[in-house]
C-alpha cells in the first residue's frame, strides 16, 4: 500500500511544477516511503498539463488529473483526496510556498498526532513578504478570538492528515471543500471541535519562484471574511 499521498491542485503553474515534484521526490526517496503525487490540474491555459506528461511516466509514482468541471481549489483539493491510495495525506501548494522538505518529518508526527499543520505563527516560522505576514497574522488572531480556538495559522493550507482520520468528516465534505482556500478554516475548526491532536510544525513562505499570484490579497480578504462570518453564524 502506498504510505503518502501528495496532493498538488495546480492552475497554470507549468514554470513551477515539475520542480515541485523533483523536490519532493527527492525529500521523500531517502525516507524509505513509499509515494505518489497526484497532481490536479483544474485545465490550465499555460500547460501545465502538458509540462507534466512530458516530463513524467504517469503509470509511476506521477498521476495526472485533469479537471474540466466543478473547478475551484477546494474542489480540485477534495477530489485529490478522494483519489489518493495512502495511508496519510499530504496537501500543499505549487508556487513553494510550502517547502517539500519539510514532509517526511510532518509524515513521521502523525505517529503521535492526527494533524500536522504547515505554521507560519510558530517559532521559527514566517515570510519573506513582510506585510502580508503582519496582515496575515492579524486575521489569524481575529479567527481565535472568534472561534476560541488555539491554531496559529488557521490560512496555511499546508498540513499531513492520517487519512483514516479525515475520512471520517467525510459525511460533511461538502460543507467544508468549496471556495477557495477558506476550507482550511472550515477544516481545522470541525478538527479543534473533534478533539483531534494538532501540531503545527514552522514553515518559512519564501516569495512565488515564478509566475503571479492568483488570488489579491483584498479579495481574499473580502471572501475568507464572508466564509468567517457564516461559519459564525450557522457552522459546519
Amino acid at each position: 500500500m502506498t504510505d503518502v499521498s501528495i496532493i498538488l491542485p495546480t492552475y497554470n503553474e507549468r514554470d513551477n511544477i515539475c520542480d515541485l515534484i523533483d523536490a519532493i521526490e527527492a525529500a521523500l526517496t531517502p525516507s524509505g516511503l513509499r509515494w505518489e503525487v497526484l497532481v490536479v490540474d483544474d485545465s490550465s491555459p499555460d500547460g501545465t498539463a502538458a509540462a507534466v506528461r512530458q516530463r513524467y511516466e504517469l503509470d509511476g509514482p506521477v498521476q495526472l488529473h485533469v479537471r474540466t468541471a466543478d473547478k475551484g481549489l477546494a474542489k480540485a483539493i477534495r477530489y485529490g483526496l478522494e483519489q489518493a491510495a495512502g495511508r496519510t495525506l499530504v496537501v500543499m501548494d505549487t508556487d513553494f510556498n510550502h517547502d517539500p522538505a519539510l514532509i517526511p518529518q510532518m509524515v513521521d508526527l502523525l505517529r503521535y498526532y492526527e494533524l500536522v499543520i504547515g505554521s507560519r505563527f510558530v517559532m521559527r516560522g514566517g515570510m519573506e513578504d513582510t506585510a502580508r505576514y503582519r496582515m496575515s497574522l492579524l486575521y489569524n488572531v481575529f479567527i481565535r478570538l472568534l472561534f476560541h480556538t488555539q491554531i496559529q495559522d488557521n490560512l496555511s493550507g499546508f498540513f499531513a492528515v492520517r487519512r483514516e482520520t479525515l475520512f471520517q468528516l467525510q459525511p460533511k465534505f461538502d460543507r467544508i471543500f468549496y471556495g477557495y482556500g477558506d476550507y482550511f478554516i472550515r477544516l481545522l475548526l470541525l478538527a479543534w471541535r473533534n478533539d483531534w491532536k494538532i501540531l503545527e510544525v514552522p514553515v518559512f513562505y519564501i516569495l512565488r519562484r515564478h509566475g503571479e499570484s492568483k488570488t489579491g490579497f483584498w479579495d481574499v480578504f473580502r471572501d475568507y471574511t464572508l466564509a468567517v462570518v457564516k461559519l459564525r453564524l450557522w457552522g459546519v
